[in-house]
């Protein structure tokens, strides 16, 4: 039977579209959806939108239209990376679903009654973060330390989660690992967050703050949900928990959640204390990774410095983005972002090292032997399971670094074994077995690149698995 494997991205805003921050993580996912199923996993790869945010709601008003208009426009360019980046997803959920809707009430509802209580309360809001901050963690007294915006003082009566029954329980499951958190460096900062002690938190907005937008609190229509409450439950409302539909009893619990580092404590404090209210099972792991600047900058759209990941893909084409933000970005800190430092990546690496490769042996093989090797013994000398390691380690930029020492050790042994002296010589049997060596080590190098790079993988394995082989057109054109 095949094991089950269920990872899952993040889901966005739909206040603005996707950028180059958002396609790091659901490329990343993206490959470890694909190596679980080339190792026979039964795999379930999640993401969607986030829309009843009041954000949300913000964008729409600028634009003077509808919250629900502008979450249908902008859902669908988030839907659209499937074909942009050559994405593997099985499902796309949307906060504003039925199904959705149903789920996160479902959730409310199975909470212990205990945990959930109403208050009045006062404090900082960052609409950006859709949270709360004490006083101290604002900077300079106003602003929001992940925004640097000005945070609003909200005054009303909520319902409130006691996430402070939980901060036991959570810390033991964390310590054990139980609750996987990766890298260590983000565990210990949680479980250091946990120590300065938990507070419980709001779940609710009042309607009319929320202006009418989001899911209606169970039983009181004065309520709406607060969005990181009805958000976090879409990993199951998607599986139609609402229904405890056959999804979610075949694929819940979430084996992975992959999610930036300015959304750890939702996922790793938050989301598990619910889950623990209602009595569900928590996700055996989460995996955080950093941010992508530029030029050493964060992105932000005030800045004007956010990068388009369709742009890129337009010029450059999908896999050359998937490479250099694999390869280039470390997958648990944050990495950097330039076109110079992209174009040089591109050249070197996928141009000269892999285009060069590929071109060269399949124009010897077609020239040389009009495009059928006569059948040799070469001996492999390469481990391939050192990259599958790597991958189920999340060092995909160790990975593709493995992955190009193979192909620079084999333009190497073109060098060194000159096919085209030996056709000269008529040294036939030699070549033979110097060609059959460098076309194996090919067939091992995309099928290494294939969660990485699937359209390049794709191609090269179609084109060196024909009957007869020609020369093959440059993959990656230089950028001049």
């Amino acid at each position: 039977m095949k094991k089950k494997y269920y990872i899952t991205t993040a889901i966005p805003y739909v206040n603005a579209e996707p950028h180059i921050g958002f396609a790091l993580e659901i490329i990343q996912v993206d490959v470890l959806a694909r190596y679980h199923r080339l190792i026979g996993d039964d795999v379930r790869f999640l993401t969607g939108t986030d829309e009843n945010s009041l954000k949300n709601v913000q964008a729409a008003e600028i634009e003077k239209i509808s919250p629900q208009k502008l979450c249908d426009r902008n859902s669908e360019k988030f839907r659209n990376l499937k074909e942009v980046l050559t994405l593997s997803f099985d499902d796309f959920i949307r906060t504003t679903e039925k199904r959705h809707i149903l789920g996160a009430q479902k959730l409310w509802s199975a909470c212990k009654k205990e945990d959930i209580y109403q208050k009045k309360y006062e404090g900082y809001y960052c609409i950006g973060c859709e949270a709360f901050y004490p006083k101290e963690d604002l900077v300079d007294g106003t602003l929001c330390p992940e925004h640097k915006k000005k945070v609003e003082f909200v005054k009303e009566e909520n319902y409130f989660f006691k996430l402070s029954a939980y901060q036991n329980k959570l810390k033991r499951l964390i310590e054990s690992g139980e609750l996987d958190i990766v890298p260590k460096e983000r565990k210990n900062e949680i479980l250091s967050f946990i120590n300065s002690g938990l507070e419980d938190f709001s779940i609710s907005r009042s309607s009319k703050r929320a202006k009418g937008w989001g899911i209606q609190v169970p039983g009181d229509d004065a309520q709406i949900m607060y969005v990181w409450f009805d958000a976090l439950s879409n990993y199951i409302t998607a599986l139609g928990y609402a229904q405890d539909d056959k999804l979610y009893k075949k694929y819940w619990p979430a084996d992975l959640h992959v999610i930036g580092k300015g959304i750890i404590r939702f996922h790793a404090i938050y989301w598990p204390a619910m889950l623990l209210s209602a009595g569900l099972p928590l996700p055996k792991q989460i995996f955080i990774h950093g941010y992508i600047n530029y030029k050493g900058e964060k992105m932000s759209k005030s800045l004007g410095n956010v990068i388009d990941p369709m742009h890129i893909v337009d010029d450059y084409g999908t896999d050359a983005l998937r490479y250099f933000l694999l390869r280039e970005i470390p997958p648990t800190t944050d990495g950097d972002f330039t076109l110079e430092r992209f174009i040089q990546r591109y050249n070197a690496d996928l141009a000269n090292d892999l285009g060069n490769l590929v071109s060269r042996v399949s124009n010897m093989i077609e020239r040389f032997f009009r495009g059928k090797l006569p059948v040799v013994e070469v001996e492999n000398e390469y481990d391939l399971e050192k990259v599958n390691l790597l991958i189920s380690q999340y060092r995909f930029n160790e990975a593709l670094e493995y992955i190009w020492q193979i192909i620079r050790r084999a333009n190497q042994y073109v060098e060194e074994e000159q096919p085209w002296q030996l056709f000269a010589v008529k040294n036939m049997d030699k070549l033979a077995k110097v060609l059959t060596k460098l076309l194996l080590s090919i067939k091992d190098i995309s099928l290494a690149l294939e969660p990485f790079l699937p359209e390049t993988s794709q191609e090269i394995q179609e084109h060196f698995d024909q009957p007869v082989i020609r020369k093959m057109e440059p993959l990656f054109p230089r950028i001049l």
